[in-house]
């Protein structure tokens, strides 16, 4: 009977060496697939959220608040370095989209302010637009604050990005940029994990981030809660990906053995708000227009 145990025992563990073996083989020369949380929520003057990155490898790219004109998260570089970016595209159909110095100079992104630690320049290849990138040490594990703002002025709107500084534990004002948009206020609310080393390598490394406490503030003056969230994926046909719900935030995994058995991709989650009542993030609602 013992013999039999032995033998089948080896047997198993031959079995789940070969299905590593296989896992790790069907990840080879293959990138992360980049994974996305969609919020429904009104036009808005502000999106703020909270977002936690529990699992990192360089080349990662952890955005916490993008809208209809930009995104703004955090980075680990190829190097290891960590920092803020802030990015603004050029309007829809300046240029050719991939080289930035095609757009007319009065239709590209403006910097209207930075802050001095800041750094800026111009970005293409994804679109054009203008970009910003304030170094700074982020922790895995630990949860930061974001916020967007937007105040239309005229056929442009100038959109901030703040960051809330744990160690100053105040806001900072990084950058405003202003675009072209036909005086739009936010919206096209979403966050996402992606991996842009795509080395061959990294889609046997998982990346995860948390998001939280959710906000956007309307037109009005009005606090909306980001309760529900959709999860999506670019055109990487990699299922390595998961969404789910935990401790009441939206969580995005993808890369390394994730399983996509939580939050089936397209599909819908609900969370209930959760953390601070409202957001400690004070923002007047009102556009340049309206003095």
């Amino acid at each position: 009977m013992k013999k039999l145990f032995s033998v089948m025992a080896a047997l198993c563990i031959a079995f789940a060496g070969v299905q590593s073996a296989w896992a790790d083989k069907s990840l080879e020369n293959k990138a992360c697939r980049s994974v996305h949380l969609w919020y429904d929520a009104p036009e808005g003057v502000a999106f703020f959220t909270e977002m936690k990155v529990e699992q990192s490898y360089k080349g990662s790219y952890f955005m916490a608040t993008g809208f209809n004109m930009g995104y703004y998260g955090i980075q680990e570089l190829y190097d290891g370095k960590k920092l803020l970016i802030f990015s603004i595209w050029d309007p829809v159909g300046q240029g050719d989209q991939v080289n930035p110095d095609s757009v007319e100079a009065e239709k590209r992104v403006k910097l209207l302010y930075k802050d001095e630690k800041v750094r800026v320049g111009r970005f293409g290849y994804e679109g054009t637009g203008g970009q910003s990138f304030y170094d700074y040490d982020w922790k895995v594990g630990e949860t930061y604050r974001f916020c967007v703002s937007a105040v239309p002025n005229g056929e442009r709107t100038e959109y901030t990005g703040w960051f809330f500084v744990p160690e100053e534990k105040s806001w900072k004002k990084l950058v405003t940029f202003s675009t072209i948009t036909g005086g739009k206020y936010l919206s096209g609310y979403y966050s996402f994990v992606e991996d842009f080393l795509r080395n061959g390598v990294s889609a046997k490394q998982m990346r995860r981030a948390s998001y939280g406490n959710g906000w956007v503030l309307d037109k009005k003056g009005r606090w909306h809660a980001l309760t529900q969230a959709r999860f999506t994926g670019d055109s990487n046909p990699m299922m390595n990906i998961n969404s789910g719900v935990k401790n009441e935030r939206f969580y995005l995994q993808t890369g390394g053995e994730t399983v996509n058995d939580d939050n089936p991709l397209w599909g819908t989650m609900n969370r209930a708000p959760e953390g601070l009542p409202l957001p400690d993030f004070n923002f007047k609602p009102e556009s340049k227009e309206d003095k």
